[in-house]
């Protein structure tokens, strides 16, 4: 059912109107004139509308137009008289949906009621599916705006268009698929196959056939022919991941390939011919690998046409806020948290870290923070906990030369570690006053006397904070 307005001053033709749109289900309402159209169509719910050309004070087109200027994206299906056919040819290029002539015939005002609402559910379908795929577009954009990653961007710009191989390198976490896809989205294979296969992932015996694919009975268990990673690559990419992992025997089989884009299934005699670009990626320097002869030289110099190196995120400590960013506002969507920014001391905290596991390490830190926050700022304290910040040695970070502000020892061991308490003091003795009054301190401290900021860290209201320091502290006779 659907609920459909018509517009006619006509009254008879309301009625037929009316109980024709009853029959077939649907709830009618009427208006006589515009004025009483949009005052209908402000309370919303309208999913199709019945207009007559002729009406007082305004014609079928100018209500067209007024319906787009003030952004209704409802179809309108135009009555028109017989001699009036070139008015419904007007409306058609104005942007109706469809027209039917007077006088009107309840089958065919049926079959164009259906047609119209078929049609607006194809565009509420085509709408939802454009917004998927710019959302889909927007997470897999590269964020980066240091200087590191704007010469690797320029080199994937530059990469995207050829037909030439890619070797990518970098730490595991770095976003080498990341880099793969945009490659692949950037080429005139975009709208082509995307494959990818991880070669450390699949057992030995089984990435030959992943690979090639197999014939019916080539091994035990082949009860059918299976087309392979490169078969089903054909005009569009295939990733292979971790290249570093495959056996030398296979490597072999995959630079004739490379050489001559052909090869033939496990089992099969009949050569297939492909056309597939080779994008390759290793966490390994595959350049070692091969001098050391664990890795075929011949094919390390194959596939590194175009070798781009992934930086780590320790090298682009700038892009840190705008990941993070990215990452939380993904995950406070899918947990309808109402996390809305960063406070600067968390991403000061975030910066400060080596990230061994790259971005990965990353994502999952700001997906935990998001999760087990309460409030709308993700704090340092959010952060507390994991593999950075206070977890992190302070011996370590000392090392690196960086300085390390959210740290805690309340009586700390020779490396100053205190795993729960998230500040940046040093605590004499375990005097709770004192701890609330050194901790009050840090807090104003950090923020720069701002109280609101400060009663955030403290996790305590303004109101709280602000009558702790207007109540003067009584020195302890027993101390």
């Amino acid at each position: 059912m659907a609920t459909i307005l018509y517009v006619d001053d006509d009254p008879t033709i309301g009625l037929l109107l009316e109980d024709t749109l009853q029959r077939a289900g649907h709830r009618a309402l009427g208006a006589r004139n515009v004025p009483q159209a949009l005052q209908t169509l402000s309370h919303g719910g309208i999913e199709l509308i019945i207009s007559d050309f002729k009406m007082p004070g305004m014609t079928g087109l100018e209500f067209l137009g007024l319906l787009q200027e003030e952004g209704y994206d409802i179809p309108l299906i135009m009555v028109t008289g017989y001699a009036s056919i070139e008015h419904a040819v007007q409306a058609i290029k104005a942007g109706a949906v469809d027209y039917i002539t007077k006088p009107v015939r309840p089958e065919q005002l049926e079959h164009a009621v259906a047609k119209a609402l078929h049609l607006a559910r194809l565009r509420r379908e085509n709408d939802a599916l454009r917004l998927e795929v710019m959302q889909l577009r927007n997470e897999r954009q590269i964020i980066g705006e240091s200087p590191v990653m704007h010469r690797l961007l320029q080199t994937v710009a530059t990469a995207a268009p050829t037909r030439a191989t890619v070797l990518l390198q970098g730490e595991s976490g770095t976003g080498k698929e990341l880099v793969a896809r945009a490659i692949h989205d950037q080429s005139d294979r975009s709208n082509r196959p995307f494959i990818k296969l991880n070669c450390a992932a699949l057992p030995e015996g089984l990435v030959e056939s992943a690979l090639f694919g197999h014939e019916k009975g080539a091994f035990t268990g082949a009860i059918k022919r299976v087309a392979g990673a490169f078969e089903r690559a054909h005009g569009g990419t295939l990733l292979l991941d971790e290249i570093s992992e495959m056996r030398l025997d296979l490597q072999a089989k995959l630079l004739r390939v490379l050489q001559e884009q052909e090869f033939e299934r496990v089992g099969g005699t009949s050569p297939i011919s492909v056309d597939v670009r080779i994008i390759a990626t290793t966490n390994r320097d595959l350049a070692a690998e091969a001098e050391a002869g664990r890795f075929r030289r011949d094919l390390y110099f194959r596939l590194s046409v175009i070798p781009i190196q992934i930086p780590a995120l320790r090298e682009r400590v700038d892009d840190i806020p705008p990941l993070a960013y990215r990452f939380a506002m993904h995950t406070a969507q899918e947990t309808r948290k109402e996390v809305s920014s960063i406070a600067p001391e968390a991403l000061a905290m975030l910066q400060r870290h080596d990230w061994p596991g790259n971005v990965r390490e990353l994502q999952h830190a700001v997906e935990r923070a998001v999760i087990l926050s309460t409030g709308s700022v993700l704090l340092p304290i959010h952060f507390e906990g994991q593999r950075f910040g206070l977890a992190q040695p302070l011996g370590a970070a000392a090392a690196s030369g960086r300085d390390v502000a959210w740290r805690v020892a309340v009586g700390a061991d020779t490396n100053g570690h205190s795993p729960d308490v998230p500040t940046g003091i040093v605590l004499a003795s375990l005097d709770l006053a004192e701890a609330e009054t050194r901790l009050i301190q840090r807090a104003l401290e950090i923020t720069d006397g701002n109280r609101t900021r400060a009663a955030e860290l403290l996790g305590l209201s303004v109101r709280t904070l602000r009558s702790k320091l207007n109540t003067p502290r009584e020195a302890d006779p027993t101390r």
